[in-house]
């Protein structure tokens, strides 16, 4: 955000400050709830490219659809091993697993 809009909020008695902040999350839980995120947007986007419905995935790993549809959104009951299942399932490699940690997506504020 911006140091300008971020002002404007702070007068109008907004507080501004980031998720981890607001949660009160150590560091090193922000980090790992950050390396999540970014392995269900990769599933999500390899899912994608490949034209792959949610129900197909699920079948490759013997899941459910909706299960599929929790890892996407980075549910907190989907683990990061279960994450990399189905990476590896849709034929990610450890280089793709790499850039996907790698790769910092913008986030917009609701």
């Amino acid at each position: 955000m911006d140091k300008r809009k971020q002002r404007k909020l702070e007068v109008r008695g907004w507080r501004v400050g980031s998720a981890a902040e607001f949660l009160g999350l150590s560091s090193e839980e922000a980090a790992l709830v950050e390396m999540k995120l970014r392995l269900s947007h990769a599933l999500r986007a390899r899912r994608l490219n490949l034209h792959l419905s949610q129900v197909t995935v699920a079948k490759r790993l013997g899941s459910s659809q909706s299960r599929v549809a929790k890892m996407e959104a980075g549910d907190r009951s989907v683990s990061i091993d279960l994450l990399m299942k189905a990476l590896v399932s849709l034929g990610a490699t450890p280089s793709d697993v790499g850039k996907a940690l790698q790769h910092h997506t913008a986030r917009v504020a609701a």
